[in-house]
């Protein structure tokens, strides 16, 4: 994330992070598989905020709907 994004879009990205690392799933894995790596916290929740960023540009670049998609992992079975 740069410094030169806009503020509040940078503070949901990183509460969306926290989220993500908090439930299951492949960034909460991806989290932990870095961190005892012995990577800096910070440094790899800014690279699922970068992947989070990613995400979302090729779903807008797709143009399609993923409500369903995402209701699939959302829904716990």
């Amino acid at each position: 994330m740069s410094h030169q994004a806009r503020k509040r879009l940078k503070a949901l990205f990183h509460l969306a992070a926290m989220a993500v690392i908090r439930s299951k799933g492949e960034l909460q894995t991806y989290y932990q598989r870095k961190v005892n790596e012995g990577k800096n916290k910070m440094l790899v929740l800014n690279a699922v905020r970068n992947k989070l960023v990613h995400r979302v540009f090729a779903v807008v670049r797709r143009g399609k709907n993923m409500t369903k998609i995402m209701h699939q992992y959302l829904v716990e079975p």
